[in-house]
């Protein structure tokens, strides 16, 4: 009897299916840093064309001033708390939950303003709500 030596075949990396999955990765990854740039927005507020005013005798309207003040229906508020807000609008709106509120930020009003009315509205279970801009033409739109 004869015994051969048996030589074991050299092992063959096969590199198609890493190519595929490096290109996979690949493509994801230029997928998902294409979104990445919305830090570069140059953006200007209050702007917007829109139709002339609707009359409604339930417009609750909020202004508010650039220094972060507010009025509901031309009365000035003393405080800016949520608490002071929610009140007023539920004075305002006499209790009816189908009130439209106008809500009349300056340009230059904080984010924060906007926000606490929006929640005042929420705690005041008022649901519609709306916001006035300047129309581009000059003319009072909301």
């Amino acid at each position: 009897m004869k015994f051969r030596k048996h030589h074991p075949e050299e092992p063959e990396i096969n590199l198609i299916p890493f190519i595929d999955v490096l290109l996979v990765v690949l493509i994801f990854l230029m997928l998902s840093t294409t979104y990445s740039k919305f830090t570069e927005l140059q953006i200007s507020l209050p702007v917007a064309d829109a139709d002339k005013p609707r009359e409604n005798n339930k417009e609750v309207i909020v202004a508010i001033s650039a220094e972060g003040r507010y009025a509901v229906n031309r009365k000035t508020l003393d405080g800016r708390s949520v608490e002071m807000l929610t009140a007023e609008l539920l004075s305002a709106s006499a209790g009816a939950k189908d009130a439209i509120i106008i809500v009349s930020a300056d340009a230059a009003s904080s984010h924060q303003s906007v926000i606490t009315v929006m929640d005042a509205a929420r705690r005041a279970g008022l649901a519609r709500l709306t916001f006035a801009a300047q129309s581009s033409q000059g003319g009072d739109g909301r």
